[in-house]
């Protein structure tokens, strides 16, 4: 599961926004959302984030554990 919360706040810190990040990892802004509110992502899309957002630490973002 992953966790959106500190996503969010990445992509924040980045001085992006969500539609940024849905163009960059190639889907529409609503399927975006909608990923997001599953947290739910593929791994091509969790590798395009993690270049995209520069995120250093992904595994305790995108492989947490509930």
């Amino acid at each position: 599961m992953i966790r959106t919360d500190e996503l969010r706040g990445i992509i924040a810190k980045n001085g992006k926004s969500q539609r940024d990040v849905a163009t960059a990892i190639g889907v529409t802004e609503k399927t975006f959302y909608l990923k997001m509110k599953k947290g739910v992502f593929g791994s091509d899309e969790i590798e395009k984030m993690i270049d995209f957002l520069q995120i250093e630490n992904p595994v305790d973002i995108f492989f947490a554990k509930q």
